[in-house]
């Protein structure tokens, strides 16, 4: 099983970055250790019901102790970038003071990366929120974007030397729409107005932040991740069609407009104009703040048909048969191509880097081996799309592969391997998938 892409493709140029990624709660573990206080995540999974099998992050894959083996990992991939998130909660107490052993901890991760000529991706909010946050209203409350803007400057100034590259947000949409409007993540809200008005508290968090991180770390990047999905018609109807490009504006134009446009999309003003957040006076300025970079996730794509007595686009699988991934999303290569043309038609984007992009496998460790197949070519017919856009004319510089190991998979629990390395959660031993081997020797190869 390999990956292999066109002899004279860009990616395999030196100045094109391959990284693997994870993110805090996911791999940590050591939610009560050293100062770290409670987040909405521990929280979550603490409500009976919320989360698969009652699965938690008290664990997880102990990357709060075995952090240097994990480097060495990572360093053996041939990899050159980390993509890493910092837990807000481990580094900031309830008061606003920094707690010294999570700064510490943060710091001999970054230094040891450096050390071994890592490029560090360093993402500030993966989702977990501090507990105390959430009780005055969460990303409701207007004021969690200036709280924000406090962590980040605590962030740059004790960690900023060891970071090269920035990430304000992972995700917006599902911090918002996931946590406050569908009530499948953390805090577990469900209405569709006040979703939208955190996603917008969100965004104007990120354009208070950024600020902050070019000022003090002027020699390092600094941006926003945003996940996004293609959206086919389920049918051959003209309202189907419409009910693709309304999927879209809510999930990919409600977040990326505002931060390259200064403004949210006219097609929600006109069908739902009640999930149009409220605007205060210089918001949008302070939202589309110039990023030297935009972080895309991609995963799968959807299929939308129009529900007229709703008023609203329903999500369908698709018509035809297809291959589907353990999670049940559907492997569509062609449409993250087709996606990323349409964006850049649309905008004038900065360099994009593909910061996530991976499947969810049915994994097996057999005689200590993990026959993927499955994720092998999803990996290599991903990259094969990026090169297609990459030569008709995207600006990509990196690709990130999800994840470096299996994890937390967030309401899903332990249920889904996400990673290239398998974790046995009983002994945490990691083991090398037929993934890990190919991407490997593909990053060699160059």
């Amino acid at each position: 099983m390999s990956i292999s892409l066109p002899s004279n493709s860009p990616l395999l140029k030196t100045s094109f970055t391959f990284g693997v990624a994870t993110a805090a709660f996911q791999i940590e573990g050591a939610n009560q250790l050293d100062g770290r206080i409670e987040s909405i995540w521990d929280r979550f999974c603490a409500t009976p019901g919320k989360v698969l099998n009652g699965d938690d992050g008290t664990i997880a894959c102990d990357h709060y102790h075995k952090w240097q083996e994990d480097i060495d990992l990572i360093k053996s991939l041939g990899v050159d970038a980390y993509r890493l998130s910092i837990a807000w909660p481990r580094l900031m107490d309830e008061e606003g003071n920094a707690n010294p052993k999570g700064i510490a901890f943060y710091r001999n991760l970054l230094e040891r990366l450096k050390a071994n000529e890592i490029k560090t991706f360093v993402t500030l909010y993966h989702w977990d929120l501090p507990q105390h946050l959430e009780e005055k209203g969460g990303w409701l409350n207007r004021e969690t974007a200036y709280k924000f803007k406090e962590y980040t400057q605590l962030a740059a100034e004790e960690l900023g030397q060891w970071v090269d590259v920035w990430t304000t947000f992972n995700e917006p949409w599902c911090t918002s729409i996931l946590g406050y409007g569908e009530g499948i993540h953390a805090p577990g809200l469900k209405d569709d107005v006040k979703a939208r008005q955190a996603g917008h508290h969100v965004l104007l968090a990120h354009g208070l932040a950024m600020p902050i991180l070019k000022r003090i770390c002027p020699n390092a990047q600094a941006g926003i991740v945003l996940n996004m999905s293609k959206a086919f018609p389920a049918d051959s109807e003209a309202s189907s069609k419409m009910a693709s490009l309304y999927a879209e504006a809510l999930d990919n134009h409600f977040f990326i407009e505002p931060l390259l446009k200064g403004q949210y999309p006219d097609i929600i003003k006109a069908l739902s104009p009640e999930l149009i957040p409220q605007i205060k006076e210089g918001d949008m300025a302070i939202i589309k703040q110039p990023i030297d970079y935009l972080g895309l996730n991609y995963y799968t794509c959807n299929h939308a048909k129009w529900h007229s007595e709703l008023k609203r686009q329903t999500i369908l699988k698709s018509a035809t048969e297809v291959e589907y991934t353990h999670i049940g999303w559907e492997i569509n290569p062609e449409s993250l191509t087709q996606l990323l043309l349409e964006l850049h038609q649309q905008y004038t984007l900065p360099p994009i880097y593909i910061t996530e992009n991976g499947a969810a496998c049915d994994d097996k460790l057999i005689e200590g081996e993990v026959h993927d197949e499955q994720r092998v070519r999803y990996l290599n017919t991903h990259l094969n799309a990026i090169h297609n856009a990459i030569t008709a004319g995207v600006d990509i510089q990196g690709y990130f592969a999800w994840s470096l190991m299996d994890n937390f998979e967030w309401a899903e629990g332990y249920s889904k391997r996400f990673g290239l390395v398998y974790v046995d959660y009983e002994t945490q031993k990691r083991s090398l998938k037929a993934s890990a081997k190919a991407y490997s020797n593909l990053l060699l190869s160059r």
